[in-house]
């Protein structure tokens, strides 16, 4: 997931550019970008796969002069992209996952439309993006024909002398909040970007809506598309900034009602010292040792400078490198200890068991139980770049390993009351080397996140999603990746059919 951010000031606003921009950083690794228009556009780029984004952008920021900009901290396409495009030169920054891009960026290519930008051997994201938005009649007409055009998702935002346009996804996946100061309109992913920067919500962008922001305020060019909507549920349980607010419900409450909610179904175990794995899982911990009221202590602790998400480096080297370096362990708080470790998800399992496990029991501990703020996760992401693989699923290896082979049909593994769920849950406890092992179940994942039901997106837990966003069944999708060599996947999951 990337992070945008964009503002228009009455005056220079690139000092509130970068630093709003740098409180992204916890959602991507790969690129950090920043665009400023006074005379003209002013861009800057930089890797940040081995730095942070305020040490390689704070020369520049001095630089850039003018009233309006946009950044992005980028999890795989470098951007801002810069198009000269039939409606006038324009930047672009999104995020999302475009699962047709190849087949789209095909059709531009057939119209004589070339490409200039190349990511990972592939088309970058945000310029196929600003090339399809250009085949409107205008702006907000080749948004919403992007849109239409798109499968996955795609929150935008979009310079140009006008203003800032802002569009969030047609499903509502990704956030975008709109803030005001005294002197400055400003949007962001993250609404913690805003308190320390002087801006107050007024509000958050519906589905699909598409406003403009300038210097005379915030002009809405298109209404929201109420009737769906599915905000990411992982936001709240782990990607998201605890002093975030997404749809107006606070990060930070959400995990600590997710911990409480652990802690009431644990009847049958007593422990000495409860914890999270940093940092994410802190707040679930919290949450968990109030309401059962158990110390909550700090067994792991994170060395912060230098070290960001284990999570979202794309290569499994760099996130293990990450995740050993990064939590230290300290053995007065553990030896001799029973103690729970409250987790906001176990996706691989590997960083869990090897960096933070086997810290646990290498200083001591008595017992170890491991408690997952979700469900186990079935299914990739389909929105985000996420997890992208079926086969790296801790959830999925144990099936394998219990039928023997891949199944088409794991709805018996989805029920947290079946004989099958609890087998799985078994083998995952087995392989992580712990005492106890519970997940967080849909239900109450739910309840903790406090929207309905039908406002979240629960794909990587149900492997459903509404029709608007699978035109195309999970079948199409592997026998196409099938075809081109890019997927080892033989069968195909019957639920990843299923629609809203």
């Amino acid at each position: 997931m990337s992070g945008l951010f964009g503002v228009v000031s009455d005056t220079n606003c690139s000092e509130t550019l970068f630093y709003g921009t740098d409180y992204h950083s916890h959602l991507g690794t790969q690129f950090g970008g920043m665009v400023v228009l006074g005379e003209e556009f002013v861009r800057q780029i930089h890797d940040l796969s081995q730095s942070q984004f305020k040490s390689k952008f704070f020369e520049d920021c001095r630089e850039m002069k003018g009233n309006k900009g946009i950044g992005v901290i980028s999890a795989c396409d470098e951007q801002p992209i810069y198009l000269n495009s039939k409606f006038g030169p324009f930047c672009l920054v999104t995020t999302g996952i475009i699962e047709n891009a190849d087949e789209l960026a095909a059709k531009l290519l057939k119209k004589g439309i070339s490409f200039a930008e190349v990511s990972s051997k592939a088309v970058n994201t945000t310029e196929l993006i600003a090339k399809l938005i250009n085949q409107g009649n205008d702006l907000v007409d080749g948004i919403e024909k992007m849109f239409a055009a798109i499968e996955g998702s795609c929150s935008l935002l979009l310079l140009n002398r006008a203003g800032i346009h802002i569009a969030r996804d047609r499903l509502g996946y990704t956030p975008l909040v709109v803030g005001r100061s005294n002197d400055a309109w400003a949007v962001t992913s993250e609404s913690s970007a805003f308190p320390n920067l002087g801006f107050e919500t007024v509000k958050h962008v519906g589905p699909g809506e598409i406003l403009l922001i300038n210097e005379d305020g915030v002009v809405q060019r298109r209404p929201s598309r109420k009737q769906v909507h599915q905000t990411c549920s992982f936001l709240w349980i782990y990607t998201g900034f605890p002093a975030s607010c997404y749809e107006g419900v606070n990060v930070e409450v959400v995990r600590e009602r997710s911990g409480r909610l652990l802690a009431r179904r644990d009847t049958d175990i007593d422990v000495d010292v409860v914890a999270g794995v940093p940092d994410s899982g802190l707040a679930h911990g919290l949450g968990y040792a109030m309401e059962s009221g158990k110390p909550f202590r700090r067994p792991l602790v994170k060395y912060t400078p230098g070290y960001g998400r284990s999570y979202t480096p794309p290569s499994q080297r760099t996130r293990d490198l990450i995740a050993k370096m990064k939590l230290i362990p300290i053995r007065e708080v553990i030896e001799g200890n029973s103690v729970v470790v409250c987790e906001d998800s176990i996706v691989r399992g590997t960083q869990l068991k090897n960096f933070a496990i086997k810290k646990l029991w290498d200083c001591g501990a008595r017992e170890i139980h491991v408690r997952a703020a979700c469900p186990p996760l079935m299914f990739p992401c389909r929105f985000e770049l996420s997890t992208r693989s079926i086969d790296e699923l801790a959830a999925r290896k144990a099936i394998r390993k219990i039928e023997g082979h891949d199944i088409l049909d794991v709805s018996e593994y989805l029920d947290p009351t079946s004989e099958k769920y609890a087998q799985m849950v078994e083998v995952i406890r087995q392989d992580l080397g712990v005492t106890t092992l519970r997940y967080q179940t849909v239900d109450d994942m739910v309840e903790a996140i406090g929207q309905p039901r039908n406002r979240l997106c629960l794909y990587c837990w149900t492997g459903q999603c509404p029709k608007a966003a699978c035109r195309k069944t999970a079948i199409d999708i592997v026998e196409t990746k099938k075809r081109s060599g890019k997927s080892k996947a033989t069968e195909v999951d019957p639920l990843q059919q299923q629609m809203w």
